[in-house]
């Protein structure tokens, strides 16, 4: 008999997080390190690597994912877990897109999953099992003006996904995405800055309110874990009713 006790427990299982140095990457690290895994935490920025993982005796790492021989060097380790949550955004309309604003989105966003997936993946096949997380947004489906480029990537990266859950599946590896709504990270800083804009988004979503990185690290755990033991292939939206809602109208009282 199952012992659901321990489902989502992590005992024992060495978890790479690239972007662990804040954010939802950051929220991540602690988590997994809170339910039994070891965790390098692997950033672009050290010291804030660092900090992260002083907090759960894990590993600090510096990485810069645009290199791929610097991301086959930390995958040539036995691995788990990887989460990988880097991402930039270029915030302009399709006119005003300049094509080094599109290679600095893609490169990163997208070139740099490609790797990650590849180098982490070849890992995780040849040991036979493995879970591989990464994040595509709500631009994945749905879109705004001046999001073109960063919508692109995190569709094609959930394409890219799905397409590693398909090969890697006979090996025992799952490959997921998650979906994030609205998160205040610093990639949505220019957001909050704008009261105006900042509310619109909360009262998109069906909850009227902004999510926190903590609020994502969940859905990490539950990929991580034997309680999605038959998820693989798969887009979870954590993003507070954003795609189920269309508008906020609200019927007048009878």
């Amino acid at each position: 008999m199952t012992d659901y006790t321990q489902l989502f427990r992590l005992d024992g299982r060495r978890a790479v997080v690239i972007g662990a140095g804040s954010g939802i990457g950051r929220e991540s690290a602690y988590a997994l390190a809170a339910h039994g895994a070891s965790v390098t935490c692997a950033d672009v920025n050290f010291d804030a690597a660092q900090e992260t993982a002083l907090e759960i005796a894990g590993e600090a790492y510096e990485i810069n994912v645009l290199d791929p021989a610097a991301v086959e060097q930390l995958a040539d380790r036995d691995v788990d877990v990887v989460v990988l949550t880097a991402a930039v955004n270029v915030r302009k309309r399709l006119l005003d897109y300049t094509r080094d604003d599109f290679n600095r989105v893609v490169a990163l966003n997208l070139g740099a999953t490609f790797d990650v997936v590849r180098a982490f993946g070849r890992r995780m096949v040849a040991q036979g099992g493995g879970s591989i997380i990464g994040f595509s947004s709500i631009r994945g489906s749905t879109v705004e003006p001046g999001q073109s480029v960063y919508a692109a990537t995190k569709a094609g990266l959930v394409q890219l996904f799905r397409t590693a859950a398909a090969e890697f599946g006979p090996s025992g590896v799952r490959v997921n995405a998650i979906a994030p709504g609205v998160v205040e990270t610093p990639l949505t800083a220019q957001i909050k800055a704008d009261p105006a804009w900042y509310q619109a988004y909360a009262d998109k979503g069906a909850l009227g309110r902004w999510a926190q990185p903590s609020e994502m690290a969940g859905a990490v755990v539950y990929l991580a874990s034997d309680a999605a033991s038959f998820v693989t292939g798969a887009v979870l939206a954590v993003d507070g009713g954003w795609t189920a809602v269309d508008g906020r109208f609200e019927p007048p009282e009878s």
